[in-house]
C-alpha cells in the first residue's frame, strides 16, 4: 500500500511512493484523449466520406508520415514550440515554466492522431455502402447519414482505434519526459509539472541499483496491469 498510494518518491532515502506517477499517467492520458480523439475521428470521417481524390492523395501520406516520426522528434517539437507557447499563456497567478501537464497532453494528443485516423478511416470504409445509399434515399442529408448511420455502424472499429490510442499514450516515455516537467507530485493545475510511470522508469533506470531498481521494475508491472485494466474496461 505504501508503494502504490504513497505520495513521496525519494530514492535517496529509500522512500518509494508512486501514487503521483499513477495520477500523472491518468491525467496525461485523459488530456491526450480530449485533444486527440475528436480531432482524429473528424479527420477520419473527412478522409473516408467527404475528401476529394486530390485532397485525400495529399492528406493520407501526411498521416502516414506522422506515424513514422520518432518520439524524440515529437519531444523536440514540443520543447521548442508547445512549451514556450504554454509558458507565454500561463496565468499570472499560476507558477509554471511551460513544462507541464498541458504541454504533455497536447503533444500526446498529436502523437495518437495517426492511429486514430488510420483505424477510424478503415472502420468507416468497412461499413456497407448500402447503409449510406439507403439513408440518403430516406431523405437524410450526407452529414446526417455519416454521423447517425455510418458512425454507429462502425463503432466497434472506432472503439478499437481509441483503445490503441490509449495504449499508445500510456506507453509513451521519451516525448513526455521532455515536456512534462518530471516532477513526482500530484498536479494541481494544467500548468503544473507532472511525471508519468513510463517517464519515471526511463529517467532513473540507468543509474538505479538494488531496491531502487526493484521499485522501477515494480512501476513497469503496475503500468502493465494498468493497461490491462483499461483494455478490459473499454
Amino acid at each position: 500500500p505504501e508503494f502504490l498510494f504513497g505520495t513521496t518518491w525519494r530514492p535517496a532515502n529509500d522512500i518509494y511512493g508512486i501514487f503521483p506517477m499513477i495520477v500523472g499517467s491518468i491525467y496525461v492520458t485523459a488530456g491526450a484523449m480530449v485533444v486527440g480523439v475528436p480531432t482524429g475521428l473528424l479527420c477520419a470521417i473527412f478522409l473516408s466520406r467527404f475528401a476529394s481524390g486530390k485532397i485525400a492523395a495529399v492528406l493520407k501520406p501526411g498521416v502516414e508520415l506522422l506515424a513514422g516520426i520518432p518520439s524524440v522528434v515529437y519531444g523536440f517539437f514540443g520543447l521548442v514550440i508547445l512549451v514556450p507557447f504554454v509558458r507565454a499563456n500561463t496565468p499570472d497567478n499560476v507558477t509554471g515554466n511551460g513544462l507541464s501537464l498541458l504541454a504533455a497532453s497536447v503533444l500526446l494528443g498529436i502523437m495518437i492522431l495517426p492511429t486514430l485516423i488510420s483505424v477510424g478511416e478503415a472502420s468507416i470504409r468497412a461499413v456497407p455502402e448500402s447503409y449510406y445509399e439507403g439513408a440518403l434515399a430516406l431523405g437524410a442529408t450526407p452529414e446526417e447519414t455519416v454521423f447517425k448511420v455510418m458512425l454507429p455502424a462502425a463503432k466497434s472499429g472506432l472503439t478499437a482505434g481509441v483503445i490503441l490510442a490509449i495504449d499508445r499514450s500510456i506507453g509513451e516515455a521519451m516525448a513526455v519526459s521532455m515536456v512534462a516537467g518530471n516532477q513526482p507530485i500530484i498536479p494541481d493545475s494544467l500548468f503544473s509539472g507532472v511525471r508519468t510511470l513510463t517517464a519515471n522508469i526511463v529517467l532513473e533506470m540507468g543509474y538505479a541499483t538494488d531496491l531502487h531498481r526493484e521499485a522501477l521494475i515494480a512501476c513497469g508491472v503496475v503500468l502493465f496491469v494498468f493497461i490491462l485494466i483499461i483494455n478490459f474496461c473499454v
